[in-house]
């Protein structure tokens, strides 16, 4: 360790650390006391295994106990890792130079800390708990005879017990955390219980992690700030068109499908990595559909609903507001799921008006469905469609939290380290303040979204779902498409994405990005990060496709520009949102994107 002196806050006053106990303790107490209200009003129940994590942990426990020779010999291989990390460390502590036994993956941000390498201890605890990790990874990855469903969850699960269990987590065993308590005598701590309290607090008795300062942010003044009108609305979305920045557009309009699932301004973040800002300078008129945020009254709201009302009725407008007859089409993960359905509907109807398509990291085909598929069998399905019932919608925070924990140490424990252990305030971040912006989905929709697509796998089928009296196919799309991927997705895995541009009749332009799901999306040509593949044929296996494609700089961007530009580049004059045959309503970027479900529950 570090024999440097460190700076130490003064002694705090014994009077001023009675009262913030004192208030620490009766926050602590009133929080407990409506707990257990809550519980006597519901009535005390067991726990319900809602995700079956027991039942699959169970069926791998028995599994690995009919094979007590291989569970031995796992056994063995970890005590001897340990006789080796005993050895490393005894020698490191007489001042000898030995290669670690384990060592962190280099994006693992959790041992940036100097100490963790530096000091024997902290040196001791990370190999003892990575050896640990890996071992019990492998023995319970090593299981045979469990089926795919319950492989997926022990694996999954099992990575969350092992996240939460890392000394990079607990104040004893985290250098930097035990450094700043001795600085500051432990008021690190009391600040972090505060911050936890408050957490609760805020989200009604269950803990809300606070990713960022909510406060430090405001749409249309520091978020969502390209200029634009709501130029229509009805129940499910305002129809925005962003302002010209060119004297000249392109004839053909384009019309974004965010996911319903989040609000749109992901793409409308800060003017510097804005893609519809972006657009809009390289001069295309852009509208994009921003969701409502539904509640009970919408719960009988179906995918149908979101097809008729929604994605057809949003070009029905954009062709009446700009007078033309083609446009071109944007859809985001799941807007890309709804864009791909409207086509084999339009398809069906004969109905060419959306010249060009492209897909965000679209998923069409679910057979990869990645570590969501965790989330979603029958016995969750049903469990949520109950709660979906009683309520009418999902609420928006518990999809986040699945979310989250695709990510769990980048997006819970490195907060729950800063937070509560640091005692330190989140730092205002705007991605992460769109990403606590939580957005709810109507009951009948979701519930048929899950089942027709992500279980059954129907949208692939040729007739394999029907929207509003339509037999939908995507077989029958011949609009050329564009489709962009992330190689780390974990939300919409590239193979997958892959499967679903192979369904269409039409030219297929596939694009592999780098990054993930947000980053690999969000990636304006002035950061020069990343880069892509390209591969110009579509072969049947997507590791063919990787294996013959070209890696090229910089952002796909520029490669979606020419491509799309290349499908009709003629221009007319400049659009002006308020001079469209449609009425304005309101300033982009409008009341459905203001609304915060957070914030009403404080003012309720």
């Amino acid at each position: 360790m570090s024999t440097a002196p460190q700076e130490q806050a003064p002694l705090p006053d014994p009077k001023e650390i009675a009262k913030t106990y004192a208030e620490v303790a009766n926050r602590a107490s009133k929080l407990l006391h409506d707990h257990i209200q809550r519980q006597v009003k519901n009535g005390v129940s067991a726990p319900a295994d809602e995700l079956g994590i027991a039942q699959a942990f169970m069926d791998m426990m028995a599994k690995m106990l009919a094979n007590p020779y291989k569970l031995a010999q796992a056994q063995m291989n970890l005590v001897w890792d340990y006789f080796s990390l005993w050895q490393h460390s005894t020698l490191r502590m007489m001042g000898m130079d030995t290669a670690p036994i384990a060592q962190p993956a280099k994006d693992d941000k959790r041992f940036k800390d100097e100490q963790w390498e530096d000091h024997f201890l902290f040196d001791f605890i990370k190999q003892s708990y990575l050896i640990t990790a890996r071992h019990i990874h492998d023995s319970v990855r090593s299981v045979e005879g469990m089926d795919d469903n319950t492989e997926k969850k022990v694996n999954f699960f099992t990575r969350q017990f092992i996240d939460a269990l890392s000394p990079s987590n607990f104040a004893m065993t985290n250098p930097e955390v035990f450094r700043e308590t001795v600085k500051s005598h432990g008021q690190n701590l009391i600040k972090g219980f505060n911050n936890l309290l408050r957490d609760i607090e805020e989200g009604d008795g269950q803990l809300r992690i606070k990713m960022t300062d909510t406060n430090a942010f405001e749409l249309g003044k520091n978020v969502a700030t390209t200029p634009g009108k709501v130029v229509f609305q009805n129940d499910l979305i305002q129809l925005l068109q962003f302002e010209p920045t060119t004297k000249e557009v392109f004839k053909r309009p384009l019309l974004i499908f965010p996911p319903w699932i989040n609000k749109y301004y992901i793409l409308d973040l800060r003017e510097k990595n804005s893609y519809i800002k972006w657009a809009t300078d390289q001069g295309h008129t852009v509208f994009v559909m921003s969701w409502v945020n539904p509640d009970a009254k919408l719960a009988k709201r179906t995918f149908e609903d979101y097809l008729t009302e929604a994605a057809l009725t949003a070009i029905d407008k954009v062709c009446e507001q700009t007078g033309e007859k083609e446009i071109n089409a944007v859809g985001y993960c799941l807007g890309g799921t709804l864009l791909g359905s409207t086509l084999a509907y339009m398809a069906a109807k004969k109905d060419k008006r959306v010249a060009s398509a492209t897909f965000f990291t679209t998923m069409l085909d679910f057979s990869i469905p990645g570590e969501l598929g965790v989330f979603i069998d029958e016995q969750q399905v049903s469990s949520l469609e109950k709660k979906m019932q009683e309520r009418g919608f999902l609420e928006g925070t518990e999809m986040a939290g699945t979310f989250n924990m695709l990510r769990s140490n980048d997006l819970i424990w490195s907060f729950v380290v800063n937070n509560y252990l640091m005692g330190k305030d989140p730092f205002p971040f705007d991605l992460l303040f769109w990403n606590s912006d939580s957005t709810r989905m109507p009951y009948a929709m979701h519930s048929f979204y899950l089942r027709n697509m992500y279980m059954k796998n129907l949208l692939k089928e040729p007739g394999g779902i029907t929207l509003d009296g339509v037999a939908i196919d995507l077989g029958k799309i011949k609009t050329p498409s564009y489709f962009i991927s992330a190689i780390e997705d974990h939300i919409a895995p590239w193979k997958s994405t892959y499967l679903g541009a192979q369904r269409f009749s039409g030219p297929v332009r596939f694009v592999l990005g780098g990054s993930g799901h947000i980053a690999g999306i969000v990636n304006p040509p002035a950061a020069n990060k990343y880069g892509y593949w390209l591969n110009e044929k579509l072969p049947d296996n997507s590791d063919q496709w990787l294996a013959c494609a070209t890696q090229n700089p910089g952002s796909w961007w520029t490669d979606w520009q020419q491509w799309v530009t290349a499908q009709d580049d003629r221009k007319v004059p400049a659009r002006n949102p308020s001079k469209g045959k449609l009425k304005v309503l309101e300033d982009a970027p409008g009341s459905f994107a203001k609304f915060r479900l957070d914030t009403q529950k404080k003012k309720a």
